[in-house]
């Protein structure tokens, strides 16, 4: 074969999809740009671990109110490195994501409270790109790990009781600063009512792996980002309280529906507001450690 046949058909090998980073690529981070779903495209910020394999795990880490993933990423890297996953941060910018409604809180009505099409929710990316991910790096695992701090925590607990369907292996939402409520006569966005969660879908997010991950210095009333609204102040006067205070309404909601419950609650002492003092407990939590 001359060698302008062999380019060629290099070329068409990677326009018909060969993985950007072939299996076996190693410690590399970068950034890709994330277009496989009905929403606007989204910057991806990942870190691979030395060696990716078939069997190499894949981390979602879902950025703060800051909208900064790829600082999320850096400080995940470690973890990736030494647990061997793949670290996955997209970035929902607010030009196209606005405020907790358009980020955290899944943004699934507009400003009015009209409804959005499902397939642009902002919890509908995250699917499509585990598949992008899995096809661009060569790994072929069957479910992901999620995880979030701040304003992702509060982006990955409502993930994972309005998308029952995801294909969640463990999903941690850390120090999150207010709670949508497992319940069903409580308003959204502090409870289920008036969203299109029934009985079965709390049900099913009620069995889900989710652990509500606490760092027991989150207690600082003053932070000019935690809520101060009367239904949050109901939650509890602070992060470390509001997150004991969601766990055990998912226990009584469990019990009440006399089904499953598969959350946990962990602690970790001494940390206050600090994703990367939370990703290191976190990440031993997804090795198994």
């Amino acid at each position: 074969m001359s060698m302008r046949r062999w380019f060629l058909a290099l070329v068409a090998v990677v326009m018909l999809g060969a993985p950007a980073v072939p299996a076996g690529a190693t410690g590399q981070a970068g950034r890709f740009v994330f277009t496989g779903w009905d929403g606007p495209p989204l910057p991806v910020f990942y870190q691979l671990p030395e060696t990716v394999t078939a069997d190499t795990r894949i981390v979602f880490v879902m950025h703060g109110v800051n909208r900064d993933a790829d600082r999320y990423r850096d400080e995940w890297a470690a973890h990736a490195k030494l647990f061997g996953f793949i670290v996955i941060a997209p970035q929902f910018a607010a030009t196209d994501f606005p405020g907790s409604l358009g980020y955290n809180t899944g943004y699934f009505t507009e400003d009015n409270g009209s409804a959005r099409p499902r397939s642009r929710w902002s919890f509908a990316a995250i699917e499509p790109l585990f598949d992008e991910v899995r096809q661009r790096f060569g790994t072929q695992v069957e479910r992901y790990s999620i995880y979030g701090h701040s304003a992702g925590a509060q982006f990955v607990h409502r993930y994972v009781l309005f998308m029952p369907e995801a294909r969640i292996e463990r999903a941690i939402t850390a120090n999150a600063g207010w709670y949508t409520m497992p319940a069903l006569d409580t308003a959204f966005p502090y409870g289920l009512g008036t969203t299109p969660i029934g009985d079965d879908g709390l049900a099913a997010a009620l069995g889900k792996p989710l652990t509500v991950l606490l760092g027991t210095a989150d207690t600082d009333r003053a932070d000019p980002d935690l809520r101060k609204t009367p239904e949050a102040d109901a939650q509890g006067p602070h992060r470390y309280a509001r997150g004991q205070a969601f766990f055990a309404r998912g226990e009584q909601a469990a019990a009440s529906l006399g089904v499953p419950f598969a959350w946990r609650l962990e602690r970790v002492p001494g940390v206050a507001h600090s994703n990367a003092g939370m990703a290191e407990a976190a990440a031993a939590l997804i090795a198994g450690r």
